[in-house]
């Protein structure tokens, strides 16, 4: 019997409550070298919903496996029927004041880099650079057999030639970029295999139970032994792969910073977390620091 990947985290009675005060996280700004590492939490206003907030897509959607993808032709079917059609929005997600104040931070100076744990794109579409993608990119799809990679706007073009018609309509979207539908919806929705060599085509993102590739893990690590102080957004920080990253900047005695309105697995180690909406706090963080956001002057 297969084992399934951590999906969840009960808090416990022992961490501090949230603050509703954001000035340790404007003294750390000031300070610079900052390290962002932001989860789904962020990209919610971007009508990308996140996996453990109130209304998150755990509480009625379990996330695809990497082990059930590989072992089943029929999972890969109901993945990718309903990855095309959340494709659809997802795809046409734009940044929010969120991802555009981190994007400010970057432009001056602020930052040492950004971690993100989202696969939407969108701190690089709001101008943020050098983003380190942990668990990959939708934009993107690889062959498991050839391993070539290509983009997801070609994959769509073909799966739309293959599957005229198909247009159900989804009970919901998924922040892997996951539609929610039935069996009977999916139906005998076409699959179409690598141009190449005929394989099987898979997102180019870390699915649950999959391992990050060790050279970007290893590429993250050098991350936050360079920087000043480490500032978490948006993530309850559940799964390892962020979770680590916090572990190393508490033990290296670097400040850990959190601004998420709910209790995280990472509270313990970190000096502050902000429980407060992202996108109203950082943008009223980056008017604090006259930083403009948006190409709007600072006031």
């Amino acid at each position: 019997m297969r084992m399934r990947p951590t999906l969840s985290w009960t808090p416990t009675d022992d961490l501090r409550p949230g603050s509703t005060d954001p000035e340790p996280v404007a003294d750390a700004l000031r300070a610079g070298g900052v390290l962002v590492l932001s989860g789904a939490g962020i990209s919610t206003e971007s009508g990308i919903p996140d996996y453990r907030g109130e209304g998150g897509s755990l509480s009625r959607h379990t996330p695809m496996t990497y082990q059930e993808f590989t072992a089943s032709a029929r999972a890969r079917r109901r993945y990718w029927a309903r990855s095309h059609l959340g494709w659809r929005t997802f795809g046409r997600a734009r940044p929010n004041a969120g991802h555009r104040a981190v994007a400010g931070f970057g432009r001056h100076g602020l930052l040492s880099g950004v971690i993100t744990q989202n696969v939407d794109g969108l701190h690089q579409a709001a101008g943020s650079e050098d983003v380190v993608e942990l668990h990959g990119s939708l934009d993107r799809v690889v062959c498991l057999s050839c391993g070539a990679s290509g983009s997801r706007r070609d994959l769509a073009r073909r799966l739309e030639e293959a599957n005229a018609g198909f247009e159900p309509v989804a009970a919901g979207l998924n922040p892997d970029g996951d539609a929610d539908l039935t069996d009977e919806q999916v139906g005998d929705f076409r699959v179409v295999p690598c141009s190449g060599c005929g394989g099987v085509l898979k997102p180019d993102v870390v699915f649950f139970g999959e391992a990050v590739p060790p050279r970007r893990v290893g590429q993250c690590r050098e991350l936050v032994g360079q920087a000043t102080s480490l500032l978490v957004l948006g993530s309850s920080l559940t799964v390892m792969s962020g979770l680590r990253f916090v572990r190393q900047a508490a033990q290296a005695r670097k400040p850990v910073l959190i601004v998420n309105r709910d209790p995280t697995r990472g509270d313990r180690h970190a000096a502050t977390r902000v429980a407060l909406p992202l996108g109203t706090t950082l943008t009223a963080l980056a008017a604090q620091l006259n930083i403009p956001v948006d190409g709007q002057s600072a006031v």
